[in-house]
């Protein structure tokens, strides 16, 4: 990681670790910092990290219902939609993940929305899939639809864009 020092002139510190050098403080700019608008700024911060992490779980979900819950899954008649839950979960943590690469500002614009939609996608949907195949409430049933149109606002955002990145 590139650090460059800079003397303190004012408080906006954003991007900034503190440093010093004797009794003069300086603030360390950090290389590949996006500095975002809104107060999930951390999230976006680390975007990249929190679409890897969603498809490791995704990896994880997916050999644990083939391997550990393969028979629990098969004799409730959940084999299916637990499959259709990982499957949902991990491209659309794949496409997380292309955003975070792509765009230079992964939380903000058409790039931002989808993501956002996709996340919650991945949570309503995938999320209440994997509930119900193990046995969860059936109310969680109605809401898995609109994971899946959390799933669809996210493609059709990035559709009617005018931006590339």
């Amino acid at each position: 990681m590139e650090r460059e020092l800079l003397p303190i002139r004012n408080n906006s510190h954003a991007g900034f670790a503190k440093a010093s050098r004797g009794s003069i403080f300086y603030l360390v700019r950090i290389e590949g910092y996006r500095e975002c608008s809104h107060p999930l700024h951390i999230l976006t911060m680390n975007f990249q990290r929190i679409a890897s992490i969603s498809a490791a779980v995704a990896i994880v979900l997916g050999a644990f219902g083939a391997h550990a819950l393969e028979e629990r899954l098969v004799a409730d008649g959940m084999l299916d939609p637990w499959r259709t839950a990982v499957l949902y979960h991990l491209v659309h943590s794949v496409a997380l993940l292309a955003i975070a690469l792509y765009s230079k500002n992964a939380s903000n614009g058409p790039f931002g929305w989808a993501a956002k939609l996709w996340s919650w996608g991945i949570i309503l949907f995938s999320g209440s899939l994997y509930a119900l195949a193990l046995g969860g409430p059936g109310w969680l049933g109605p809401i898995t639809p609109l994971g899946g149109l959390s799933f669809i606002a996210g493609w059709v955002v990035l559709v009617f864009s005018k931006k590339v990145a």
